[in-house]
């Protein structure tokens, strides 16, 4: 508990020395998460009738409002929800620290994580690898390279069952190869800032003007573990649609329910977001590598209630 707290208290040291304002903002919305790869946690509001709001998988929409409202620099650290998730490294509520730089570079933002991680007790040296690379060096080239098929194949042969559905789903094969092959390569690297994304992994950073299209994102993985994922984030409001527009038809091809498209998000977009980059790196897992537990319930005071309500495990924190 007194760990935690001196390394929470050591990166607000960091961001106060750095003039970056903490700033809160709401845990419950009317606006689910479009990400395919996010289930969100709904809530029955007593002033909204029958309509379901719904608590936050990430505090990004409203601090991009911020940003847009000329805030500056800002970071947030606080609780986020993610219904669907639960295990050695993944808790339904965990604590996020999300950071927003005006005018910086996904390369600036990348230098500006290793300062925040060091100024929390992060003494390893940090390398940077492209995806590309990194595929390359287990597939012997990059994805761009591969058709869907490929892909398929690459997935099938090492076990994965794919429906014709999942066949046809690049997002869904690249990520089910990163799991089974790319994760475990990474482990043996230490701690690296993964870089350049393909584009169907862009989430919502932007796309550069070279060929082959990469997307300007970036993953912390320590040892094999995502520790943080930073963009060079998206300034248009038609772009940021077109991206919501992308995600609700995964979502229709993989059977989940459509979500209507962040409306707060795209205004703020139309009335004009700087230049800027953003990263959000989950404290439980910083924890961990810190050394403070093997699995997030050991960073973490009461991980075990929902266990304990739903399983009836002994209600014991420890």
């Amino acid at each position: 508990m007194r760990r935690r707290a001196a390394v929470v208290a050591a990166l607000r040291a960091y961001f106060d020395a750095q003039g970056v304002c903490e700033v809160a903002t709401p845990l419950l919305s009317p606006q689910a998460a479009t990400e395919p790869t996010l289930s969100n946690l709904a809530v029955a509001h007593p002033f909204a009738g029958s309509r379901d709001w719904y608590l936050r998988t990430s505090p990004e929409s409203a601090m991009k409002r911020l940003l847009a409202a000329g805030s500056g620099d800002i970071y947030q650290l606080g609780p986020v929800f993610r219904a669907d998730e639960r295990g050695r490294h993944h808790l339904t509520e965990f604590t996020l620290l999300e950071w927003y730089r005006v005018g910086y570079t996904l390369s600036e933002l990348m230098d500006d994580v290793a300062g925040a991680m060091a100024a929390a007790g992060f003494s390893r040296a940090i390398a940077r690898l492209s995806y590309d690379d990194l595929f390359a060096g287990q597939f012997g080239a990059p994805p761009q390279v591969f058709a869907n098929a490929e892909l398929a194949a690459l997935a099938s042969a090492r076990g994965l069952n794919l429906s014709a559905a999942d066949q046809q789903d690049r997002a869904l094969l690249l990520d089910c190869l990163y799991a089974c092959v790319l994760e475990p390569a990474l482990k043996t690297l230490g701690a690296v800032f993964l870089y350049d994304y393909p584009p169907e992994l862009r989430a919502y950073a932007r796309l550069g003007a070279t060929q082959p299209v990469h997307a300007a994102r970036f993953e912390l993985v320590v040892d094999g573990l995502e520790l943080g994922n930073g963009y060079f984030e998206i300034v248009d409001a038609e772009e940021q649609a077109r991206c919501f527009a992308e995600e609700n038809a995964t979502r229709a091809a993989r059977e989940l329910p459509l979500v209507a498209p962040d409306s707060a998000w795209l205004a703020a977009l139309s009335h004009g977001l700087p230049d800027c980059a953003g990263v959000a790196v989950g404290i439980e897992r910083l924890l961990m590598v810190l050394g403070l537990g093997a699995s997030v319930d050991e960073v973490s005071l009461f991980a075990h209630e929902l266990d304990d309500e739903q399983h009836g495990a002994c209600s014991s924190i420890t």
